[in-house]
């Protein structure tokens, strides 16, 4: 069942990110707090870094027992280990190489040159048995159900590597799948679906910067979820919209919050 979405516009992309980080911190303490661990999982792209960037320079960020945190990935590009386009390589350069994770809880997508070659679909089958593995039976399903899961919205409404009309997003029964002719480069890669994503107890949507105003406002005036994939991201306890006012520009007066910072 989906939540109805709350959204939150921010004044500029920087305090949006700021803001968002703050907001992050204190959903991994309050998990870590109740459950002895935090699982989140990250999003790569300009608002996804620029989150992470200022995670690493928050003041509050020693408040996260890092050791207790997993880090998962909605999506990757599917090259080689290292490559400065992967999410991975981009994350631990704005913060994961700074604090003290625990490596064995930092579950990257599989690389083009590791051990599944190019078969892209090997890769995200084995990503979709590590998340079944790190699922408990209180969470009812194949993948854990995570604290918080990050996406960024493109302005073609996609989320992860889950495009518009493209099969991916169509997919109903598997956790992950290989992606091939993405339109936007690289073309091959491995992604969460949309059953996975809904796994997560609160569901974070990133939009910043006035070529995602249309895409915000699509997604959220009722489009379908193959057209507008975003439109179909949602949490089982929250939907989180996290937008700076320029992002926000195009939503119609009903959807904009009657408070926002």
């Amino acid at each position: 069942m989906s939540t109805v979405p709350q959204l939150v516009v921010h004044r500029d992309k920087e305090l949006m990110a700021q803001a968002a980080a703050a907001r992050l911190i204190t959903k991994v303490v309050d998990a870590q707090a109740a459950r002895g661990h935090a699982s989140v999982v990250l999003t790569g792209g300009r608002n996804g870094n620029g989150l992470l960037a200022a995670l690493a320079g928050a003041p509050a960020r020693d408040a996260v027992d890092w050791s207790r945190l997993d880090l998962w990935w909605g999506d990757e590009r599917f090259l080689p280990e290292g490559d400065p386009e992967r999410n991975v390589t981009q994350a631990r350069e704005a913060l994961l190489d700074s604090v003290p994770l625990d490596p064995s809880r930092v579950h990257a997508m599989p690389a083009s040159d590791g051990p599944y070659g190019r078969d892209v679909e090997a890769a995200a089958a084995a990503y979709a048995a590590e998340l079944a593995a790190a699922a408990g039976p209180q969470d009812h399903g194949p993948v854990p159900v995570f604290d918080v899961l990050m996406l960024g919205v493109g302005p073609d409404t996609h989320v992860a590597s889950l495009f518009p009309e493209l099969p991916a997003v169509r997919e109903t029964e598997r956790t992950v799948v290989g992606v091939r002719g993405a339109p936007k480069p690289p073309p091959v890669r491995v992604t969460l679906t949309l059953p996975a994503i809904r796994a997560a107890r609160e569901v974070w949507l990133l939009a910043a910067g006035e070529d995602k105003a249309e895409a915000a406002a699509i997604a959220l005036s009722g489009a379908g979820e193959i057209q507008a994939p975003a439109a179909g991201a949602y949490g089982r306890g929250r939907t989180l919209w996290l937008l700076d006012a320029a992002a926000a520009s195009r939503l119609p007066r009903a959807l904009y919050p009657p408070a926002s910072a």
